[in-house]
């Protein structure tokens, strides 16, 4: 069996192989039909992962506890395009506090960090309305939906590969990544601030947040964004308004997603275009961050054990630059993001974590911070060449 390390320094040299070195071949990267289970799935992983679907494209109602502050009534309804478990036109707010000394608050009681937008009639007829951005607040950022596309895999790359990668910022020149908390000092991957640990925490923070779902774990309203307290009467549901089994069953779903496969090139002409721009993101340190592959360790479920994920991300925080600041997180300043998966580029719209560039040769030019010096070689390159590049992005 490989060591973390090992499987590092394998993925590393498909990357850079040493002149002279016979390699071993390594098995292909895991993909499939966007929106698919992974392949290799028992029958009662199918089973699963078929009760989560349902549970995913569900839409709750006033009577079965959403709300009564909710941003969607179904996690399909944000996570919809191309297909479920994609992206959406709906994007999340969160504002937050953060002092002088980078003490990061989620002004939780303010109504925070997560801004909901919609409210049930119930609460709007008593006088409610949607919180608006706390005036405590010294920092608010708009967050375009994310893919849940191949993270059961994400989840099962082993923490000290992750810890490889930071560390291997520190004895070379460029971007120095570090792994991500959550509010309990966990090590964390999931979310844009790398603040969410595991797929079951993913899944109660949707639950609660997006919805206004109470949960086992959070029975509590204002643990479901109940910012200030509702009126008597406004949400009749007994807490808590899911059980662990939905939630178990949705986390299912999500960890047994594929990752989508990468486009065919064209032709030949257009493969060679294709090569060309690989070799040219990883010349150009792209590849620092945005990691092509990663390997995943030992794991019960044996589609996710030792399986190999075209992910092109670190998973690690960055420091972006004051240009694309946004919010302080439990483990992350506000202007660090985590390093965005690039797998499955090809079906976004919009780029960026704000989705401000509406292409992606406009969202290479806007990194900064860590990312700068990628950026400005990028930027020398004459316009035909950087075609290549933004032609191999396009096969993602």
């Amino acid at each position: 069996m490989m060591s973390p390390g090992s499987r590092l320094l394998s993925g590393l040299l498909l990357l850079f192989p040493l002149a002279g070195c016979d390699t071993p071949p390594t098995p292909p990267a895991v993909h499939a039909e966007i929106g698919s289970p992974l392949p290799g799935l028992t029958p009662d992983e199918l089973a699963r992962f078929a009760e989560g679907r349902a549970i995913f494209r569900r839409a709750f109602t006033a009577e079965e506890g959403l709300g009564p502050r909710f941003n969607e009534n179904a996690c399909n309804a944000c996570h919809t395009d191309p297909v479920d478990g994609g992206t959406g036109e709906t994007s999340v707010t969160r504002a937050v506090r953060q002092d002088p000394d980078g003490m990061c608050h989620p002004l939780l009681e303010a109504g925070g960090p997560n801004l909901r937008i919609n409210v049930l009639p119930a609460l709007r007829a008593l006088g409610e309305g949607p919180v608006a951005l706390p005036v405590e607040a010294t920092h608010s950022a708009r967050f375009t939906i994310p893919f849940v596309f191949g993270l059961g895999l994400v989840e099962a790359i082993p923490l000290e590969t992750l810890e490889a990668l930071a560390t291997s910022g520190e004895t070379r020149p460029g971007p120095r990544g570090r792994i991500g908390r959550n509010e309990r000092g966990q090590p964390a991957r999931f979310g844009r601030k790398a603040d969410v640990a595991t797929l079951a925490d993913f899944s109660d923070l949707a639950i609660r947040h997006e919805m206004g779902l109470t949960t086992p774990a959070y029975p509590d309203e204002r643990d479901a964004g109940s910012f200030p307290p509702v009126p008597p009467g406004s949400d009749p549901a007994p807490d808590p308004e899911v059980d662990d089994r939905t939630l178990e069953r949705l986390t299912d779903y999500v960890r047994f997603l594929a990752p989508p496969s990468p486009a065919e090139p064209r032709d030949e002409a257009d493969r060679r275009l294709v090569e060309q721009g690989r070799a040219l993101f990883s010349s150009m340190g792209c590849v620092s961050c945005h990691v092509p592959v990663l390997e995943t360790g030992p794991h019960p479920v044996q589609a996710l054990a030792h399986r190999r994920i075209a992910l092109y991300s670190d998973l690690l925080l960055h420091d972006m630059g004051p240009a694309l600041e946004n919010v302080c997180a439990a483990g992350a300043t506000s202007t660090e993001v985590r390093t965005e998966p690039l797998m499955g580029l090809r079906y976004r719209r919009v780029f960026l974590h704000d989705g401000r560039a509406g292409r992606v040769m406009d969202a290479i030019l806007m990194h900064g911070g860590e990312a700068s010096l990628a950026r400005d070689a990028f930027a020398a390159l004459d316009r035909l060449t950087q075609e290549a590049v933004l032609r191999f992005l396009g096969t993602l």
